[in-house]
């Protein structure tokens, strides 16, 4: 028989952890302190949006198997916060034989969005979600805390990184890999078993790449006008030659790829490049939309 009826998988409802309660940047603690957050007209501290990619990592890997390890794309317009004691299912649509995309979404428990997403495939996938949101992206009309910057604009040096499993990420994340592991919603001994691991080492989680690509990033020196609390709006993460290995040296270079507005926020959009530790070999890449909340700045209507 025949039916013409949208099939999905799903996984089991799951309460993500809150770990940056203590993340510090700038001066100041994060929209993730829940003090802050209740200053800025939030509830509570939100758990960070890359934790919630954890969830969609298993489906995906049903779908389509060491290949997704190795050159997947998740591509995320976050939508709603989530706080820890909540619970979120996560979402992908079942595809048909040999396609390269599908789509992604994840709930809460009573149905509330948390994120939209495409996963996919390359090196011939297409646009994902966030190439298409981009390309709908109008000019800003007037910039005040992002006034110094510019599409194009480069990181102000290449900054060298890694991962090792016990080391400790920094103030923007106050926590180690084990750490991680210890309260991740999906594990898996590839990420901390070197053998049970098809590539003989032990990968990072797909939410940690976020933290691998991203831990770094004052080094860029971006000229954003602070103090200011940014939160994360959009991201993407992409394997070109993955997975990336616990213990491994990597560079990353950064440039700014656009710049947005909304009534509440001012937006750039930085697409980091991960490759080798000699700078030969493009491995992952992060696109990252730093959405900055006005009405954290001071006398922001002035400026």
């Amino acid at each position: 028989m025949s039916f013409d009826t949208p099939l999905y998988l799903c996984g089991p409802l799951r309460e993500p952890k809150q770990m940056l309660a203590d993340q510090q940047y700038s001066g100041h603690t994060s929209i993730h302190d829940d003090n802050m957050a209740e200053k800025l007209g939030f509830r509570a501290g939100p758990i960070e949006g890359p934790t919630h990619f954890s969830q969609f990592v298993p489906l995906l890997a049903e779908i389509w198997g060491r290949d997704w390890f190795e050159r997947g794309c998740f591509s995320a317009h976050f939508q709603n916060m989530v706080v820890e004691g909540e619970q979120v299912r996560a979402f992908v649509e079942r595809p048909a034989p040999g396609a390269t995309r599908v789509r992604c979404w994840a709930e809460k428990a009573d149905g509330t969005p948390v994120l939209e997403a495409s996963a996919s495939l390359g090196p011939d996938d297409g646009p994902s979600l966030l190439d298409e949101r981009m390309a709908r992206l109008r000019p800003p009309e007037r910039l005040v805390i992002l006034a110094d910057l510019q599409v194009g604009m480069q990181g102000a040096r290449e900054e060298r990184v890694r991962m090792d499993a016990d080391q400790h990420m920094g103030d923007l994340y106050p926590f180690s890999l084990n750490q991680k592991l210890e309260r991740i919603t999906e594990n898996s001994p590839w990420y901390s078993q070197a053998d049970s691991s098809p590539w003989g080492r032990a990968i990072i989680p797909l939410e940690m790449v976020s933290v691998l690509a991203e831990y770094s990033s004052k080094l860029a020196a971006f000229p954003v006008k602070q103090p200011v609390i940014g939160l994360f709006a959009d991201q993407e993460i992409r394997m070109v030659d993955g997975p990336l290995f616990v213990g491994e040296d990597y560079l990353i270079r950064r440039e700014v790829v656009a710049l947005s507005e909304s009534k509440r926020t001012e937006s750039y959009w930085v697409r980091s490049r991960i490759y080798s530790a000699d700078g030969s070999q493009l491995k992952a890449e992060m696109l990252l939309n730093h959405a900055t909340l006005k009405h954290s700045y001071a006398d922001y209507p002035k400026d």
